[in-house]
Order: structure tokens, then sequence, then C-alpha cells
């Protein structure tokens, strides 16, 4: 690993309402899909670590689940993923779609307990007319004091992934390198293939079974020119496990098919993908069953 003193690295959580385009954020800034995304909010439930490096800094993005307050155990360990992340990190991006109200923002101050440094990035830009954006920009900027900048962004068009790093550079502390220049995420391959297959039931399932539903990966088996993987979709009801397969397990293979092109893509060979179905009642609300699917909370 780079040890020069010039060299920078520091850790960055990037934040926001659920649904506001953290995800695809990273991916865009990294160039490479490494975060979960999907369209409807809360997809990522857990922290994760995704590398950039630029010129000399390494920008250790800390991916995080929404911000908001719902009375199921698994919402309580999100919100808890996020509010450590801000906790420990060196900055925090702040994500404001601009068609948000400003209410968000000034949630996150209040939750912002350690005052840790912050940049505002305003989303979505495209979406809206010019005269939206400089409205939103004059609101914010009544909070000019509370935030280090703040920058309009579209992933569409417009501002370039460059300009992003450079400013985030800025408030890196010099430090060696933390982790080897050549990777991109520090998340093990067992939990990436975990996130494609939940992914893929947010893109092929209705509304609710994606939030009564994850995914644990019971068995990999590498061989020369193919991995085996198994793994296990676990849900709360009978009735969700039923749409989940689908009439003649149409929905499930269409599960299975869409996640084992998206890990062929990263595992760079062929993929065997076996998936089952098992009903968990009440998994989402018991402390033990969450600790078995990973997420423990204090």
């Amino acid at each position: 690993m780079k040890t020069e003193e010039n060299t920078k690295s520091g850790f960055v959580a990037v934040v926001g309402r659920p649904n506001a385009g953290k995800s695809s954020l990273l991916n865009w800034l990294v160039g490479e899909k490494i975060a979960m995304v999907s369209h409807k909010a809360n997809a990522t439930s857990k922290r994760s670590k995704i590398i950039a490096l630029h010129k000399n800094t390494q920008i250790i993005f800390i991916d995080t689940p929404g911000i908001h307050e719902k009375e199921r155990l698994l919402n309580q360990f999100m919100l808890e993923e996020a509010l450590k992340a801000m906790g420990d990190c060196d900055l925090i991006l702040f994500l404001a779609p601009v068609t948000d109200k400003i209410d968000y923002y000034l949630d996150f101050l209040e939750k912002n307990s350690k005052n840790t440094p912050h940049i505002v990035l305003l989303t979505k830009t495209d979406q809206v007319k010019n005269e939206k954006v400089l409205k939103r920009i004059v609101e914010y900027s009544k909070y000019q004091d509370k935030f280090l900048s703040l920058i309009p962004v579209s992933i569409k068009k417009g501002i370039k992934q460059s300009y992003i790093l450079e400013e985030i550079s800025k408030y890196i502390p010099e430090h060696p390198y933390l982790y080897d220049p050549e990777i991109l995420t520090t998340e093990n391959m067992r939990d990436i293939y975990k996130e494609y297959i939940r992914e893929s039931i947010f893109e092929n399932t209705s509304e609710e079974i994606p939030y009564f539903a994850d995914v644990i990966i019971e068995s990999i088996e590498e061989k020369e020119d193919i991995e085996l993987i198994n793994a296990n979709i676990i849900v709360e009801k009978k009735s969700q496990k039923g749409i989940v397969i689908g009439k003649d397990g149409q929905t499930l293979r269409r599960i299975g098919s869409h996640a084992r092109e998206k890990i062929e893509k990263i595992a760079n060979k062929k993929i065997f993908l076996k998936i089952f179905v098992t009903v968990k009642p009440g998994w989402s609300q018991n402390r033990e069953l969450l600790k078995d699917l990973g997420y423990i909370l204090d």
C-alpha cells in the first residue's frame, strides 16, 4: 500500500432519506456497479464500504440505509447503521433530492450529534427546471454556516465525477492508504452475491415483499470454470413465499436469472445459482433471527 507522506485517506458517509439515490451516486462516482440500486425505498439495509481513488486521495465511502424511523426492529437496525456511519466518519455527504422539502436536511442536522463536517449534494437536478434548482439553492443558503459546500448534481448530465471527488478530497486527512488501491470494496463476495439477489427480489416482486425478505448464502463451491451457489430467500409468511415463487415457479426463476447475470459480471465466470424460499415468521421483529441474518442490534 502507498505510504508517501502526501497521500490522503479517510471515510465519507453517504446519507439521506430512503430512496434519495445514495447507491446510484456511489456506483457513478466509482464507475462500477458495486452498491445495490433500487427505485424502491430502503433497498440498502446495511453499511458497506466502496472505495474510490482520486489523484493521491483514497476515499472510503460508506453506503448507508436511508435515515428514517419506524418501529420494526429491522428498521431500527437500519437507522442505527446510518447514525453510526455519521459518527465514525471524517466527512458526510448529505444527499438532498431537489424535489424534497428542506425538512429532511433539518432532521439530519439534529441527528448529526457529533457535528461531523458535511457537504450537501443537491441531487436529481435534471428532473426539474433551473428555476426550481435555484429556489432550493437559496433555501439551503440560509444554512451555509452548517455545511462546507453545496453542489447541484445530476448523474445523467452536467457535473463530472471528478469535480465532486476533488471537492471531497479537500477535507480528507493526510494519511497512508488504508486499503490496497486496487480494490473497490471491502465487502466479501458472499455479501455481494447476497445483495445482488436482494436487488433482484426488489426488481421482480410487488411493493410489500422486499421489505419482508432477506437472503442467506448457504454455500459457495468454486470450480475452475463455474461457481455453484446455494441461496435461501427468507420471508415472513406463507403468502409471501407464494408470491416469491410465483405461478409455476416463474417469479423465482426470474429472480434467479437476473441475479445470476449480475453475479457472473462481477465473478467473471459462469454461475450456477440455486435458490430456495423459507418462511421464518416475524423474522424482521425477532432479535435472534435478525442476528442470524447479520443484523446485530445494540
